[in-house]
């Protein structure tokens, strides 16, 4: 398919315009004008940059791009290496931030939700931005027991601080998302999951008696990017390879 007839759907299947985010959402660096070959990935890294280039892709599709809000403008260094890499490879490179966490079907938090099995799981109206996500167990576990399904789904140890009440109703947003922690008890949930933590997070789930897990900022965001290649494989055509470069924080 055509680069610009990819960039398009991609802007309205994602719905890019509803999002005030950190950095451009879209195509991020231009490089063929057909895509036949799409790899994704979590990052847009050099490990995966050059992976794609062993499989001859014609595009690379990640949450985390380039060209941040506050990170320097000149591309020297790593950037350079990157970017050279891509445009050496005439390889595109499409970035899509806060909208692949939102979206309702191959969205970061709603795969995740997914994975662990929870029942009802939306994202809280007004509550958020929309990228609060709550949602319920069939059966009520323990901190403990919770933590161990966790660890079987994303395949790590997740840091728990735990909360003298069973788990049954839950609250998450993947990624960087510690600080809705107060937002997350403020509609009475019984645990909340993101993917990074903060000192600050420790004393906000103590005293406020609430379950917390951080579960990794790359694990709990692997499976929407791959949910959207898959997406567009049947859509389109497109031959879809996700490479998971994997990283423990």
């Amino acid at each position: 398919m055509e680069r610009s007839t990819l960039d398009q759907y991609l802007a309205d299947f994602l719905q890019i315009s509803r999002f005030k985010d950190y950095a451009p959402n879209g195509l991020q660096v231009e490089g063929r004008d057909e895509i036949n070959t799409l790899v994704t990935g979590v990052t847009a890294c050099q490990a995966l940059i050059d992976r794609a280039i062993e499989l001859n892709a014609d595009a690379i599709l990640v949450h985390h791009g380039f060209f941040w809000k506050n990170e320097p403008d000149v591309i020297v260094g790593m950037k350079q290496r990157r970017i050279k890499a891509l445009l050496n490879h005439d390889i595109n490179l499409f970035g899509y931030h806060l909208p692949l966490d939102a979206h309702v079907v191959v969205g970061n938090n709603a795969t995740l939700g997914r994975r662990l099995g929870i029942l009802d799981a939306e994202a809280f109206e007004n509550v958020g931005d929309g990228l609060l996500w709550s949602g319920t167990l069939d059966a009520s576990l323990s901190g403990a027991a919770f933590s161990s399904l966790l660890e079987r789904v994303l395949g790590r140890t997740p840091l728990h601080i735990a909360a003298d009440r069973p788990v049954q109703r839950l609250a998450w947003c993947t990624g960087g998302a510690q600080d809705y922690i107060d937002l997350a008890v403020s509609q009475g949930v019984d645990a909340f999951i993101s993917g990074e933590v903060s000192e600050r997070t420790f004393h906000s789930a103590k005293e406020q008696g609430i379950h917390y897990f951080a579960a990794g900022h790359h694990a709990t965001e692997r499976y929407g990017i791959e949910a959207l290649g898959e997406h567009l494989r049947r859509e389109f055509g497109l031959t879809h390879h996700f490479v998971d470069i994997d990283n423990p924080v």
